[in-house]
């Protein structure tokens, strides 16, 4: 299988800057692109174009019933994508925001965007990587999937996100292999009480150390 995409690696800083413009030019152009994160390659479009989001999701093999997540660049910008966010949720960003937790939460009625069948939510992540960061400064709000098709491992290096993906992508940002490994834990915060929806790199022990001065803590822990 030939790839159709064009790889970027990072190596130096004028690779670096060719490789973030590169990512940024085709997000910016409705296409998909295969970017690095803290936790695992992911497969990024822009959050409002309707039309590059289904792009990535036929990439993956995936339907309108399972939404990609949104990364962005810092947590001022979740309250331009979210309404009613609990104290204790906020605390969550503070302490592990750039990091492995995605945060599920009621999103803004306003927001012109089509993320697939997300029921009035969003889910939110800051990453903790400086390639993924920068390009999240430029370009905003990212929707971005672990790269891979569905059903296999999510990709921890550009090879095997080529090898899935380079049919279906313009641009590969290959920052070498990810430093985390292991995808984000996920929460849900649109109810009284937080809500483990995936046990991934943060554990639920840190993170009800931190609910603890809020009264709350994890629930669905199994």
């Amino acid at each position: 299988m030939t790839s159709m995409s064009k790889r970027f690696t990072t190596g130096t800083d004028e690779e670096r800057e060719a490789a973030v413009s590169a990512a940024v030019q085709a997000l910016r152009a409705g296409e998909v692109a295969v970017i690095p994160t803290d936790t695992v390659y992911g497969i990024a479009a822009d959050a409002f174009d309707a039309a590059a989001v289904r792009k990535l999701l036929a990439a993956k093999g995936r339907g309108r019933e399972m939404p990609p997540p949104v990364l962005v660049a810092a947590p001022s910008t979740v309250d331009a994508l979210a309404i009613d966010i609990p104290d204790w949720a906020r605390a969550l960003f503070v302490e592990f925001w750039p990091g492995p937790l995605t945060v599920v939460l009621h999103q803004q009625s306003s927001l012109q965007w089509d993320l697939g069948e997300t029921r009035g939510t969003v889910a939110v992540r800051v990453p903790d990587h400086a390639v993924a960061l920068e390009i999240l400064g430029r370009t905003g709000p990212l929707a971005v999937s672990s790269a891979n098709k569905t059903g296999r491992a999510a990709a921890l290096d550009a090879d095997a996100a080529e090898e899935m993906l380079g049919e279906d992508v313009i641009v590969i940002v290959d920052d070498g292999t990810v430093p985390g490994g292991e995808a984000s834990t996920i929460l849900d915060a649109t109810a009284a009480e937080p809500r483990l929806l995936r046990l991934g790199a943060l554990s639920v022990e840190r993170i009800d150390a931190v609910l603890a001065a809020h009264g709350v803590s994890v629930q669905g822990v199994v």
